[in-house]
């Protein structure tokens, strides 16, 4: 098992707009072959700030398997208007 770990810094203002897109966007991570489980944490000190948690079977799962899909296209559509910076995203084992 494979742990993504992103964190997420939401332009100031919108986390709130960030965490109803984000209910649906899980559903379609949620359908993604090799997808095991998701955890989207807040942060206390830094209202604007996330770090999302995601299991997955494998890497490539993850980075060919989801990232090349087209369901990624609507995974960016409903969150990537929301990061700045881009999100920091690492793998561990």
């Amino acid at each position: 098992m494979i742990l993504e770990i992103a964190t997420l810094t939401i332009k100031k203002g919108l986390s709130s707009d960030f965490e109803k897109s984000f209910q649906e966007a899980q559903k379609i991570i949620s359908s993604m072959k090799g997808y095991i489980s998701h955890e989207l944490k807040k942060c206390i000190e830094k209202n604007d700030k996330y770090i999302l948690l995601v299991n997955w079977e494998t890497v490539e799962d993850h980075e060919i398997g989801f990232r090349k899909s087209e369901e990624y296209q609507e995974w960016k559509k409903l969150l990537h208007h929301f990061y700045e910076p881009f999100p920091i995203v690492e793998h561990y084992k």
